[in-house]
């Protein structure tokens, strides 16, 4: 199992699912991987629910904010990465060419300290400096996150990016796909945007593992999900891609994982 107590700098470390229906999102994951939800105090920020799979916590569930709602903005995951110092790297993030500081850093009680940032192409990230919460204690395990992929319209440039923020490295294919490395191990991947993904903005998105994917495809599509993709073979495994009731997207994953 995937047990966490401590993520490296520059690890993705969690996600958090920003939703106008929190009780009907929380309905749909809940079935689907059997997660426990637990609400908390967010001090400023409201509440979030704690999504928990067998005692250990997977995921973040909180209402979107009014703001990015009139500003049209859908329900979506995000995708939280472990930082020292979450002022100090947003800061850094918007002194490299072309990123924004998209929110500024907060307290969320004694839990941790987040900000948001957007990249070079425009995809948001969120930075997550740890105190009494390190994170999901749990990945690469059946119900829990197991990889985040950026679909960008510019790969080299947020490489350069976030190797000069966060010191990653990458390791790229034949297909120009590149692998993220960081502390010697793998950490998600970025990859060019399709054809048909080129009517939305550049986006991370967060991939589940699950034992199978094409039961998980059938019961999303059961409890009013739809697929975005059909199940596809790689040569690690097998994934599709689905949109919540909601309209968030995510990726359920079958094959092997860096444990």
């Amino acid at each position: 199992m995937g047990e966490r107590t401590h993520y490296e700098p520059g690890t993705f470390c969690w996600v958090g699912l920003a939703t106008t229906y929190p009780a009907a999102a929380e309905q749909f994951y809940t079935r689907l991987f059997g997660w426990q939800p637990e609400e908390h105090s967010a001090g400023e920020a409201g509440t979030f629910t704690m999504l928990r799979r067998n005692d250990h916590d997977v995921a973040i569930l909180y209402r979107q904010q009014p703001e990015a709602r009139a500003a049209g903005a859908p329900p979506h995951w995000t995708s939280y990465i472990s930082v020292e110092d979450a002022h100090a790297t947003a800061a850094r993030a918007g002194e490299l060419g072309g990123a924004a500081v998209f929110r500024e850093p907060f307290d969320v009680l004694d839990a941790g300290r987040v900000a948001a940032i957007s990249d070079p192409t425009g995809a948001i990230v969120s930075l997550w400096q740890p105190r009494s919460r390190i994170g999901a204690t749990l990945v690469n395990d059946v119900g829990a996150l197991c990889w985040n992929e950026l679909a960008t319209t510019d790969v080299e440039r947020v490489k350069a990016f976030f190797a000069e923020l966060l010191g990653w490295q990458y390791e790229t294919d034949e297909s120009g796909y590149a692998s993220i490395r960081n502390g010697g191990r793998l950490n998600g991947g970025v990859r060019e945007q399709v054809e048909q993904g080129r009517g939305i903005p550049p986006n991370w998105l967060p991939y589940f593992t699950v034992e199978n994917v094409d039961d998980a495809a059938r019961d999303a599509e059961r409890l009013g999900g739809h697929a975005l993709s059909r199940p596809t073979e790689t040569h690690i495994g097998r994934f599709a891609v689905i949109a919540d009731p909601l309209g968030a997207a995510f990726a359920v994953f079958e094959g092997e994982t860096d444990p």
